[in-house]
């Protein structure tokens, strides 16, 4: 089974308008509602490559009904903690053509100490070896930047596999406790090493120190130009296939998506990025936030080019 974490999801409203202005009223022509989430968006990509997953997090209010019931008419299992406090709105502004966009997002509920323990004795008793589990995303507020880290240890104790996509304090921590995969992108791994990231080779050298410090695998994600992986043995450069933008929001997360998809059937590291990355760029090119397609992927898969960069001394 395949489990997704999303600690501060979101309810997504996507206004589509002629242009960007800033001092004057836009009018939208069009809203999209969608159910966001890091993990969510993983989960969304999986039921598009045919595979179950189930859904955990923080829900509150009206705004967590709305999640649970919009996830449920898509074919997602979920299994929230019940907050006190309501899920957040976030809020993009997206315009027709050229895509450019603007993202605000809401801070999200407190989380107190007795739904905090709630959500860990659950992911407890729900790991099992074997299994697979993403956590994606920031962390709400009332929440330890620990907190990811004390589940990577649950997690894997059990001898689960955890992929860990987040960013900032929680993102150190989780990388302190061994994950299996982490996935930053390259502004993230200088945050986390003190390296400098101007060059494919500053990247992998960047890379190597995060996996060198205890984390299996490390796949830093490059937008556009694609994903840098070091596995342990080799440094491998996965570029994207050239697409047509429409959006990227959540491209990064069907990247992720793609690559615990291909893993759990139990594809080499390298070949589940190149999935990862059809699945990324699928997604990057679709109009709001619609998640890439089976054939979609399937098309643009055969194009994800892989080269080798250097042997890890």
């Amino acid at each position: 089974m395949i489990y997704t974490v999303t600690l501060n999801p979101a309810v997504d409203k996507e206004l589509v308008v002629p242009a960007l202005e800033f001092d004057t009223v836009l009018r939208s022509q069009k809203i999209n509602i969608d159910y966001g989430g890091k993990g969510f968006n993983v989960s969304r990509i999986l039921k598009s490559l045919g595979t179950d997953s189930v859904a955990l997090g923080f829900a509150g209010g009206g705004n967590g009904e709305l999640l649970r019931d919009g996830l449920d008419s898509l074919g997602i299992d979920t299994d929230f903690v019940w907050v006190k406090g309501e899920t957040r709105t976030n809020i993009s502004i997206v315009t027709e053509i050229p895509s450019h966009y603007v993202k605000v997002n809401e801070a999200g509920p407190t989380i107190l100490a007795k739904e905090l323990e709630i959500l860990r004795q659950k992911v407890v008793s729900l790991a099992k070896a074997g299994d697979w589990w993403v956590l994606a995303g920031s962390l709400p507020q009332g929440v330890s930047a620990s907190l990811y880290a004390d589940l990577i240890h649950d997690i894997q104790a059990a001898g689960a596999y955890v992929i860990l996509d987040t960013s900032g304090e929680a993102l150190k921590h989780g990388c302190d406790a061994n994950p299996f995969l982490a996935k930053p992108n390259d502004t993230e791994a200088h945050q986390l090493t003190g390296l400098p990231v101007n060059t494919l080779t500053e990247i992998a050298t960047a890379a190597k120190a995060i996996q060198a410090a205890g984390v299996g695998t490390v796949v830093v994600s490059l937008g556009k130009a694609g994903a840098l992986l070091v596995d342990g043995e080799i440094v491998w450069q996965v570029k994207s296939p050239v697409i047509q933008e429409s959006n990227p929001i959540g491209a990064g997360d069907s990247m992720v998506g793609g690559l615990v998809w291909a893993l759990s059937q139990g594809m080499p590291m390298v070949e589940a990025v190149s999935w990862g990355i059809a699945c990324g760029a699928a997604t990057a090119s679709l109009p709001g936030t619609a998640v890439g397609t089976k054939p979609l992927i399937d098309s643009l898969y055969p194009q994800v080019k892989m080269h080798q960069l250097e042997t890890v001394a």
